[in-house]
């Protein structure tokens, strides 16, 4: 069973909050909050935790409407509202488009078609009307393309890419730092860098790889994912910057420079 502290910071994670939203939220400072779930460092380079207090676990349990017993009674449900019921990842696609001889095609879901695709991913009418196209090379699997939304994911891909997805057969095949598609309850569809908390947590952790500081990171629960999709290859209109060529011209500046001193020394 996990230790209070630790259930106090999964709280925190699980609403992407950081200690000191979450100390504010409750009405308490956020040293409070640190002491609980860091602990104070003493002499011998330990750290003593403070045991939170009886009204302060009730602020928690009240502003954030958790479940007791996840606190108190080693339940794993976190909210008073969550069914106990828990969704199962379906294994396949639940519409998959074919051509004339039965081979599967891509489909393109393109940015105006999002919202209807979280009504309509498991119906074989709507997926007829989304445009779909022959990948020979693309074997091994259920394909489909998404047309990127927005910058969250720039240096890595672009407003307007398309990016192509494998179908993940199950939660736990998802590999720490690649890109998947997730498709989604609450958050609809969207491309990040997934870290994979399934078998601990059931949870992933979404990572945006735009590090202008408005993409926060933020965690999705197992039973709101619909669909996972392993982005195995991508298009673009961007192209890349000579980084390299750069890199290469600052060392050799760096160099002369270097030379020149020397050169200077010596006469």
């Amino acid at each position: 069973m996990e230790a209070i502290h630790e259930k106090i910071r999964f709280i925190i994670e699980h609403f992407a909050l950081n200690n000191n939203a979450f100390a504010k939220r409750i009405g308490v400072t956020s040293t409070t909050i640190d002491s609980i779930t860091t602990g104070r460092l003493q002499p011998d380079g330990s750290r003593k935790r403070t045991k939170p207090g009886f009204d302060l676990l009730q602020s928690i349990i009240n502003e954030f409407d958790i479940n007791p017993n996840f606190l108190f009674g080693g339940s794993d449900q976190l909210l008073k509202g969550e069914s106990q019921e828990v969704q199962t990842y379906a294994g396949v696609p639940q519409v998959v488009a074919v051509d004339q001889t039965g081979e599967e095609n891509v489909v393109y879901v393109p940015i105006k078609a999002r919202a209807g695709y979280l009504d309509g991913y498991g119906d074989a009418e709507y997926i007829e009307t989304l445009p779909s196209f022959r990948m020979p090379h693309l074997t091994n699997g259920t394909y489909r393309c998404f047309e990127v939304q927005g910058n969250s994911m720039v240096r890595t891909f672009f407003d307007g890419d398309l990016v192509f997805g494998r179908y993940i057969e199950a939660l736990s095949d998802i590999k720490d730092g690649r890109v998947y598609v997730i498709v989604s309850k609450n958050e609809g569809i969207v491309l990040k860098r997934v870290i994979s908390r399934i078998e601990e947590r059931g949870k992933l952790i979404l990572k945006s790889d735009n590090k202008d500081g408005n993409y926060p990171t933020y965690t999705i629960n197992a039973e709101d994912i619909l669909e996972v999709w392993y982005v195995t290859m991508f298009a673009s209109k961007q192209m890349p910057e000579p980084v390299d060529v750069y890199d290469r011209l600052h060392d050799l500046e760096s160099k002369i420079i270097l030379l020149e001193e020397a050169l200077r020394r010596k006469n």
